[in-house]
């Protein structure tokens, strides 16, 4: 080794310790802080538990904000925990309504983000009914109205079980009664209560407190048929027939054509809208900075949950019906979000 060699080496070394040390504080700073922060607290639709672990997870990888696992149920079900004062700084509805005052009452931020779109459909297992499948599947494939008419009537007749979920809880059993109205509004000669009168008389509807807790019950063939999101179906690996967009309430153009129909139950009277899976903050959220961060995230990242069957809506959706916070406004400036109405 030269003399010249000798004496850069104790140079390389100082500057080495000196990368390695900033590196340290760095590290350390950045765990201290993950550490010291509590974590992001969650509500989410059970049916997209798993698309919202996704994102938070993610987004925490990204962030270095840390998570907390994620709480889940029917919507409106986790509108009323949410209002009943249970800590919770981000919520994921699939219901608009249940992110306004009528559900979340005080905690209602009076703003939410709609950035995806899902789809009702008539899920099935192995255990259903061939010939009642092998008509929707028919009905799918022609789309005639003859079709259409054959195979409800025959899903209402009280033949085969149909799970529907609780209304009052999950607003996909809300929509199943909707896709009901609607397809005796197309298919029955504009009879709305056609098939929904029939398949009640018949005695055919299963209830659960959730669409989700039905699919034991449907893959077991204690029911045959259940109304359920379409991401919900292939997240389960269920077959399903694929109903008409003016029946599955899965396009946000149509939203004119929804709002004919209406269903009423002890929670009162619902009105028809397209299915946006949608996310707000609750106005006592203890960590809005953060909870604002990642609806940023959601709406930057909607894409990566078409694997899951959603459509991501460019630009998402913003419901208000107050000045929402500067996160927000900024990204309808960036032409992220457009306005979209009030919020229910």
């Amino acid at each position: 080794m030269s003399k010249v060699e000798r004496r850069r080496h104790p140079t390389v070394v100082a500057l080495l310790v000196v990368v390695l040390v900033a590196v340290g504080v760095v590290a350390y700073t950045y765990y201290e802080n993950s550490k010291s922060q509590s974590p992001l607290l969650s509500y989410s639709a059970d049916a997209y538990a798993a698309e919202t672990t996704g994102l938070l997870n993610s987004f925490s990888k990204s962030t270095g904000i840390p998570v907390a696992p994620v709480k889940s149920g029917g919507s409106f079900a986790d509108a009323s925990q949410i209002a009943s004062g249970t800590p919770d700084d981000i919520f994921v509805s699939v219901a608009l309504a249940a992110t306004g005052p009528e559900y979340l009452k005080s905690e209602s931020p009076g703003w939410a983000v709609g950035f995806v779109s899902d789809q009702l459909v008539l899920a099935y297992s192995n255990s259903s009914t061939s010939n009642v499948v092998s008509e929707g599947v028919n009905a799918a494939r022609t789309n005639t109205t003859s079709d259409w008419n054959a195979f409800f009537t025959s899903l209402v007749s009280g033949d085969v079980k149909v799970g529907i979920a609780d209304p009052v809880s999950d607003p996909a059993g809300l929509r199943g009664w909707l896709a009901l109205e609607a397809a005796g509004y197309l298919y029955s000669g504009g009879n709305t209560n056609a098939y929904a009168s029939a398949l009640t008389k018949a005695g055919g509807n299963v209830s659960g407190t959730s669409a989700a807790a039905l699919v034991a019950p449907l893959q077991s063939g204690q029911i045959q048929f259940l109304f359920i999101y379409k991401s919900a179906a292939i997240a389960d690996h269920l077959g399903y027939v694929q109903l008409e967009p003016q029946v599955s309430f899965g396009n946000p153009s149509l939203a004119a054509f929804y709002s004919k129909f209406s269903f009423h139950d002890s929670a009162g009277t619902t009105v028809g809208s397209a299915i946006v899976l949608s996310i707000t903050v609750p106005l006592d959220s203890s960590q809005q900075a953060s909870a604002l961060k990642f609806v940023r995230y959601v709406v930057t990242n909607a894409q990566s949950l078409s694997s899951y069957g959603l459509v991501p809506l460019v630009p998402a959706q913003l419901y208000s019906n107050v000045t929402p916070p500067g996160p927000i406004t900024q990204m309808v400036s960036q032409g992220l979000l457009k306005d979209s109405g009030p919020l229910p």
